[in-house]
C-alpha cells in the first residue's frame, strides 16, 4: 500500500510540475525567451493566495483571486521588462531574469516578511479518502490530481480547438509570417506570458497547503521545471505532461527508496539517459 500511496504522490507532484512546465514551455517555445523568474510567479501565487485567505477566510476565494492576480503580475513583468529581451542574446535573458528573481524575492520579503506561512484547507478538503481497505489518501492531494488533469484537458482544447490556439501554434512555427498576416504578435506574446503566469500561480496555490510558503520557494522548483521541459521536448505541452508525470514519479520513489544523496540525482541521471536516446525529448513538437 505504501508503494501505491507514493505512486499517487508522484502523480500529484508531477501534475503540479506540469502546471509550471506548461506555462514555461509555451513562453520558451513561442516567445523564445528563457525566463528563470517563472518560479517567482509560483511563489507570488502562493503568497497572494495566503493573503486572500487571511482577508476572506476562504480557500476558494484565494484560488479564484490569486490566479488572475498572478497573471496580471506576469503581464506587467512582460510589458515592462521582458519584452525588451526577445531579440537579445540568451545570456542577456538569463542575467535579466535572474535579476528579477532577486528583485521579486526581496519584494516578497518586504511585503510578507521572512517567516514561512501556510494556507489552511477547508473542511471538505481536510481529510482522507479510502479507496480500498487499508489504502487511504489525503483528499486535497487527490483534488490536486483532478485539477491538474482538468487543466491539462483545457489546455489541449485551447491549443488544438480554438482560434487563439491556432495563433499560438502558428506563432511557434513562424512568428514573422503571423505578424505579416496582420496579427498583433506583441499582444499574442503578452497573452501567452499571462497564461503561463496564471498556471504558475495555480501551481503555487496548490502547493501552499502542502509545503511552506516562503521567500525563494520558487527557486528550486524552476530547476525541476527546466528538467521537465528538456525531457519532454522544448515547446511541447504534450511532452511537458508526459515528462512531468515521469519526473514526479521517479523523484518520489527515489526519495523514498534510495539514500538522500542518491535520490536527489536520479532525475538528472534520467534526463541524461533519455537525451542520449532521444536528443529532442520524449514528444518534440511546436506546442
Amino acid at each position: 500500500m505504501l508503494l501505491v500511496q507514493q505512486l499517487l504522490n508522484g502523480i500529484q507532484f508531477g501534475l503540479m510540475l506540469f502546471l509550471m512546465a506548461a506555462g514555461l514551455t509555451l513562453v520558451f517555445g513561442i516567445v523564445n525567451l528563457i525566463n528563470l523568474a517563472h518560479g517567482s510567479l509560483y511563489m507570488l501565487g502562493a503568497f497572494i493566495g495566503v493573503s486572500v485567505q487571511q482577508w476572506t477566510g476562504s480557500y476558494l476565494w484565494a484560488v479564484v483571486l490569486a490566479i488572475p492576480a498572478t497573471a496580471i503580475v506576469g503581464i506587467a513583468m512582460e510589458m515592462s521588462t521582458l519584452r525588451t529581451l526577445y531579440s537579445r542574446p540568451r545570456l542577456d535573458q538569463v542575467l535579466c531574469t535572474f535579476g528579477l528573481i532577486l528583485f521579486l524575492n526581496e519584494i516578497a520579503k518586504i511585503i510578507w516578511g521572512p517567516a514561512s506561512l501556510r494556507m489552511k484547507l477547508p473542511d471538505f478538503l481536510n481529510g482522507t479518502i479510502s479507496f480500498i481497505p487499508g489504502l487511504t489518501y489525503p483528499t486535497f492531494r487527490l483534488a490536486v490530481i483532478i485539477a491538474g488533469l482538468v487543466v491539462a484537458g483545457l489546455l489541449y482544447v485551447l491549443i488544438t480547438r480554438t482560434r487563439i490556439g491556432m495563433l499560438i501554434r502558428a506563432g511557434a512555427s513562424d512568428r514573422g509570417m503571423v505578424a505579416a498576416l496582420g496579427v498583433d504578435i506583441k499582444t499574442l506574446f503578452t497573452l501567452v506570458f499571462g497564461l503561463g503566469a496564471a498556471l504558475a500561480g495555480l501551481a503555487g496555490i496548490m502547493a501552499a497547503p502542502i509545503y511552506s510558503v516562503q521567500v525563494g520557494m520558487g527557486d528550486g522548483i524552476v530547476i525541476l521545471t527546466l528538467v521537465v521541459i528538456v525531457i519532454g521536448g522544448i515547446g511541447s505541452v504534450r511532452g511537458a505532461l508526459a515528462a512531468s508525470l515521469l519526473v514526479g514519479i521517479v523523484d518520489t520513489y527515489a526519495r523514498v527508496l534510495l539514500p538522500a544523496s542518491v535520490g536527489q540525482i536520479c532525475i538528472y541521471v534520467l534526463m541524461a539517459g533519455l537525451l542520449f536516446v532521444r536528443p529532442r525529448g520524449l514528444l518534440p513538437a511546436n506546442v
